[in-house]
Formats: C-alpha cells, sequence, structure tokens
C-alpha cells in the first residue's frame, strides 16, 4: 500500500533524520495520521500529569503516599527510598511531557536523565548532612550523579548556537 496524498492516505509525517552513505541527510517518513498524533500526546499528557502529581506527592510526603496506596506504614529507609521513587517518577513525567516542537538537544531522554541526576544528588547530599542517614555508598553516588548531570549540562551548553 502506497497511500499518500495521491491515493487518499494520509500524508507522510517526518519522525527523524537519518545519514546515507555518502553523508547527506535522508529523511525517514512514517506514515501516522493526525488523529492518531494528537491521541498518543493527550495520553502522553495524562499520564506525565499524574507522573508528576505523584512524584510531587512521594518527595513530599512518602509516609502518606505509602498509606494511601498500600495501607502500610514505612520505616526510615522506606522514606529515603519514596523520595528518590518520586525524583524518579519526576524525570519521567517530566520525559513525557509533550513539546510543540522537539529540538535535538531537548529530547525527553534528556530530560529526564539531566533531572534525575541533579535531583537524586541533592537529594543524596541533602542525606548526608548530620542527622541523617550515611552508608558507605552514599558520597560516591553523590559524586557519581553530579558529575553525569554535570556531563549532560555540558553537552547541552557545546551542542547549542551560540550568538556572538
Amino acid at each position: 500500500m502506497s497511500g499518500g496524498a495521491a491515493s487518499g492516505g494520509p500524508p507522510p509525517i517526518r519522525r527523524g533524520i537519518e545519514r546515507n552513505h555518502d553523508g547527506g541527510a535522508a529523511t525517514r517518513t512514517v506514515r501516522v495520521s493526525e488523529a492518531s498524533l494528537d491521541i498518543r500526546r493527550k495520553i502522553l499528557a495524562f499520564a506525565a500529569i499524574v507522573e508528576v502529581g505523584t512524584a510531587l506527592a512521594l518527595m513530599v510526603d512518602p509516609v502518606v503516599v505509602a498509606a494511601l496506596l498500600l495501607g502500610v506504614d514505612l520505616s526510615a529507609v522506606g522514606v529515603v527510598l519514596g523520595r528518590c521513587f518520586g525524583i524518579a517518577l519526576a524525570a519521567l513525567g517530566l520525559a513525557c511531557w509533550p513539546r510543540p516542537v522537539r529540538a535535538e538537544d531537548d529530547s525527553p531522554a534528556f530530560r529526564a536523565m539531566l533531572t534525575y541526576n541533579a535531583l537524586i544528588a541533592l537529594y543524596l547530599t541533602y542525606l548526608g548532612t548530620p542527622g541523617y542517614l550515611r552508608g558507605f555508598l552514599l558520597w560516591p553516588a553523590v559524586a557519581l550523579h553530579a558529575v553525569v548531570a554535570l556531563l549532560l549540562v555540558w553537552t547541552w551548553h557545546k551542542e547549542r548556537p551560540h550568538s556572538r
């Protein structure tokens, strides 16, 4: 089936750029209807709102969320892990948040990984302050997440066009 404007099918929608063998850009097209894309965007928007809402609740008070969802109390470790899960859900929600135009340096994966690594580094640093939890791998984990976040910011800054 060939579709297209001449045959009455939906017009092809550009979904990405690929390089052909001689280094030139070749456009890859996939036949997707506008209605299908609109539905997908609405579902992603709904899921993103739910995940971000749940993330905020987990970051603020994971005990209440656990009681409401699971009917259980949390130990101190459960509170820490609940907040870590909230940070991960926030990153997921932001990755799924629909954007009118997606630039290459603003991909969902990029946004999600930057958000997750920056927030988890900050939260783990907070846990390392006096009077809170501290394990053998806490500071190496802080360093790892901070370095990953900084590297992501560096690549984003490096790829952005600079006005002179």
